[in-house]
C-alpha cells in the first residue's frame, strides 16, 4: 500500500468538507493553511474549500492567532527559542504579525528559558573553556535562541539589558 495516492473522496456536498475540517480541529488547533492543505489533499483541488474555511474563521472555530498561541506554548515547554518558533510558524503559513505577537521575541522570559535549558543540560556553572562555551552556544542557537539570549544563558550571572 505504500506509494499509493489516496483518491479524493469529495461527493459534491460542502457538508463533507466542513465535517472533515471540524474532525481535524477536534484533535488539535490548526492554522488555516494546514487545514486548507489537508482538505485539498483529501477532496481534490476542485473542491470548494475556501468558503468553508471562511465560515470556520467567521464562527471562531478556526483561528491562526489561537493556533500560534498554542504552538508557542507547546514549543516553549520543549525548550525551543523564539527564532525557531517564528520560523516554524512561518513554515506553517501563519502571518508574521500573528507569529510575532504570540512569540514576543524581545521578552526577558526567553533569556530565562535559555538559561534554564542550559542549566538543565549542562549545569549551573559557566562553561570552563572557550571550546565548551562554543559548543553550548551552538546548541542554544540551534534551539532557536538569539545571540543575546545565548550570552545571557552562558554568562553565569544575572544582568539587566
Amino acid at each position: 500500500m505504500l506509494g499509493r495516492r489516496r483518491v479524493p473522496d469529495y461527493s459534491g456536498d460542502p457538508a463533507d468538507i466542513r465535517r472533515a475540517a471540524i474532525e481535524l480541529l477536534s484533535r488539535r488547533e490548526h492554522c488555516a493553511a494546514e487545514i486548507r492543505a489537508r482538505l485539498l489533499a483529501r477532496f481534490g483541488k476542485e473542491a470548494p474549500v475556501e468558503p468553508e474555511l471562511e465560515r470556520l474563521l467567521a464562527e471562531g472555530l478556526l483561528s491562526d492567532a489561537r493556533f500560534a498561541e498554542t504552538f508557542v506554548r507547546a514549543h516553549r515547554n520543549k525548550g525551543h527559542g523564539p527564532l525557531r518558533i517564528l520560523r516554524d510558524l512561518a513554515q506553517r503559513g501563519v502571518a508574521s504579525e500573528l507569529a510575532e505577537a504570540a512569540v514576543d521575541p524581545r521578552s526577558r522570559d526567553w533569556q530565562e528559558l535559555a538559561r534554564a535549558w542550559k542549566e538543565r543540560r549542562f549545569g549551573a556553572q559557566p562553561p570552563a573553556s572557550a571550546g565548551e562555551w562554543q559548543r553550548v552556544a551552538r546548541q542554544l542557537q540551534q534551539r532557536g535562541f538569539s545571540p543575546d539570549q545565548v550570552r545571557f544563558a552562558l554568562s553565569g550571572r544575572d544582568r539587566e539589558r
